[in-house]
C-alpha cells in the first residue's frame, strides 16, 4: 500500500473538481482515520454511558460486573483516552493541506471551496449536536478549521511550535484562565453532571420522550459547553493538532511513507515506549489520588495531569507509527488494511455512530434504554461489533459507489456537483 506522492500541474487533463484519483489517495491515510474513528467511538460509548452522563456511579458500581468495567476502563483510559481524537484531529489538519495541494495544482479556487466546504460542515455539526449526538465535534472542527484556514500560508515554526503548545496546553490554559476570571463554575445552574440530572434524563429516556431529552441535552450544551467555556478550550486543543497536522503534510512524511518506513519504525520505537509509561503513570497517579493513597504533597495533581498532557500527543505518534509501519508489514497489513475502508467513509461512519448510542442508551422509539444497566465490557463489545459491521459495510458500499453517503452530499453542497 505505497503512497503516491501529489503529483504537480493539472497531469491528465483532470478537471479542477475531480475527486481524488486512485493514484492520488494516501492509503495511509484512509487506514489511519478507519483506527481513529474506532477509538473515538469507543471513548464517546465509554464516556456517555458512563457516570455523569446517562448513568449514576451508584448504578454502575451496583452492576455485577462493575469490577471487571473498572480494570477495563482504567486499562482503556491508559490506550485510548484523548489519544483517538489527538489522532483524528491531526488527520483533519494534514488532510487539510494535502486538499490544498490538490485543488491548487488543479487551477481550482481553493480558499473558495474550503471556506464553502467548512460551511456545510458547519451545518451538519449543528443539526448533528442539536438533534443527535451532544458531542458532536464537526461544529468544533468547522470552527477550528476556519482559524486553519486563516493561517493555511503561516511559516512551518509557527505551525510547529504554535500546534505544539495549543495542543499541550489549550485546554489547560482554558480553564487557568476561566478561574482566573472567576468565571468557572455551573453560574447559579444546577451541575449537568449531579445524579438529579443524570436521573431527569434517565426519566426522559424511559417515557420514550424524545423533546424532553432533546430540551434537557440542550441545557446540558449551554451550561457545559458555553458558560463554562469548554468550548474554548476544546477548539484550542483541536487547532493545535490541525496544526500539527498540516505541518506534518508540508514535510510528505505520509505521502512518502513507502520510502521512509524505516524513519516511522525509529521514530515508533522511541515514542510507543515513552508514551505508554508516561500515560501509565499518569493514570496510576490519578488512581491512586482518587482513593487518597498518596503523600500529603498538593502537587500530585498536577503531575499527573502534566503526564498525561505530555503522554497524549507522544502515543498518538507512536500509535501513527506502527500503523504505518504496519502498513507495509504483509502480516500485520492484513489485520489493518481493512480500516481503511471505514476510514474512506468516517463522516457517514461518524453519524452512524450517533444512532448507536442512542440506541442502545436511549429508550425512545425502538431504543434499548439501557442507560445505567451496561458497564464498559458490554460498551467494548458493542462498539467492537458495532465497528466491525460498519467496516464490512463501507467495503461493500464503495465496490460500487466513489464516496460515502454523506461524503457525496458533503461534496454535493460544496463543489456543485457529485
Amino acid at each position: 500500500m505505497g503512497a503516491v506522492p501529489i503529483s504537480s500541474g493539472q497531469a491528465g487533463g483532470l478537471s479542477p473538481l475531480s475527486g481524488v484519483q486512485p493514484d492520488e489517495r494516501v492509503g495511509e491515510l484512509d487506514v489511519l482515520r478507519g483506527v481513529a474513528l474506532y477509538g473515538v467511538f469507543l471513548a464517546n460509548m465509554m464516556g456517555f454511558a458512563g457516570p455523569g452522563l446517562m448513568a449514576t456511579e451508584g448504578q454502575l458500581l451496583a452492576l455485577p460486573t462493575a469490577g471487571f468495567d473498572q480494570a477495563v476502563g482504567e486499562l482503556l483510559q491508559w490506550l485510548v483516552a484523548d489519544k483517538a481524537n489527538s489522532l483524528f484531529a491531526f488527520l483533519f489538519g494534514l488532510g487539510f493541506y494535502l486538499q490544498m495541494q490538490r485543488l491548487e495544482s488543479r487551477g481550482a479556487d481553493f480558499d473558495r471551496l474550503y471556506l464553502r466546504r467548512l460551511s456545510v460542515l458547519l451545518v451538519f455539526g449543528v443539526i448533528h449536536a442539536l438533534f443527535f449526538w451532544v458531542w458532536d465535534i464537526l461544529n468544533l472542527y468547522a470552527l477550528a478549521g476556519f482559524a486553519l484556514f486563516a493561517l493555511r500560508r503561516a511559516s512551518d515554526r509557527l505551525l510547529l511550535v504554535g500546534g505544539l503548545l495549543l495542543a499541550l496546553f489549550g485546554r489547560t490554559a482554558h480553564e487557568y484562565l476561566f478561574a482566573l476570571g472567576g468565571l468557572e463554575g455551573w453560574h447559579g445552574m444546577p451541575s449537568p453532571y449531579a445524579d438529579e440530572a443524570v436521573l431527569a434524563r434517565q426519566a426522559a429516556s424511559a417515557a420514550g420522550d424524545y423533546w424532553d431529552l432533546f430540551r434537557l441535552f440542550a441545557q446540558y450544551t449551554w451550561v457545559d459547553w458555553i458558560l463554562e467555556g469548554f468550548i474554548v478550550g476544546w477548539f484550542m486543543y483541536a487547532l493545535g493538532r490541525f496544526m500539527l497536522g498540516a505541518w506534518v503534510g508540508r514535510r510528505g512524511w505520509l505521502q512518502q511513507a513507502a520510502q521512509r518506513v524505516g524513519d516511522f519504525r525509529r521514530v515508533m520505537q522511541v515514542t510507543l515506549p515513552a508514551g505508554l509509561v508516561a500515560e501509565g503513570l499518569a493514570r496510576i497517579i490519578d488512581l491512586y489520588a482518587r482513593f487518597d493513597r498518596l503523600p500529603e504533597w498538593g502537587g500530585w495533581g498536577l503531575a499527573g495531569e502534566t503526564l498525561h498532557l505530555l503522554a497524549v500527543p507522544v502515543l498518538a505518534t507512536g500509535y501513527a507509527c506502527a500503523i504505518v509501519v504496519g502498513l507495509h508489514s504483509v502480516h500485520a497489513r492484513r489485520w489493518l488494511a481493512p480500516f481503511g475502508h471505514a476510514g474512506r467513509m468516517a463522516l457517514t461512519n461518524y453519524f452512524t455512530q450517533s444512532l448507536v448510542y442512542a440506541f442502545v442508551l436511549f429508550g425512545v422509539g425502538p431504543g434499548l434504554g439501557l442507560a445505567g444497566r451496561i458497564g464498559t465490557i458490554e460498551v467494548l463489545a458493542i462498539v467492537t461489533a458495532t465497528y466491525a459491521a460498519q467496516i464490512a459495510l463501507s467495503k461493500v458500499w464503495l465496490a460500487r459507489f466513489r464516496y460515502g453517503p454523506l461524503e457525496w452530499l458533503w461534496r454535493r453542497l460544496t463543489y456543485g456537483a457529485a
